[in-house]
């Protein structure tokens, strides 16, 4: 868990996710079109990915353990946390907050 957190402070974004992950990509997308640069790691990708994974799963209280995204150090969730502040117009805020992208 303390490697996940670790990670996860970073960069401004941080998104944990999988190379074959459509709900991934299409968070990592969303996120791009603010005009946001995160930093990904694809667990299917890495040494570690597994333990990770586990971490991210008990982090997110479900079986699915990404995507996982963290701004400006702090976990906000999965895709429907996300998916929901961005219907709420609050995940520019948090971005611009984070000082992930810029007016």
């Amino acid at each position: 868990m303390d490697m996940v957190m670790k990670l996860g402070a970073e960069s401004p974004v941080v998104i944990f996710s999988k190379s074959t992950c459509c709900i991934s990509h299409s968070i990592e997308t969303l996120i791009r079109g603010f005009g946001a640069n995160p930093k990904v790691y694809e667990l299917d990708k890495i040494s570690n990915g597994k333990e990770m994974e586990k971490a991210l799963i008990e982090l997110l209280g479900c079986k699915s353990s990404v995507p996982a995204v963290f701004i400006g150090e702090d976990f906000i969730g999965g895709s429907n946390e996300i998916m929901s502040l961005n219907v709420r117009s609050k995940l520019k805020q948090l971005l611009l907050k984070a000082n992930a992208i810029w007016i």
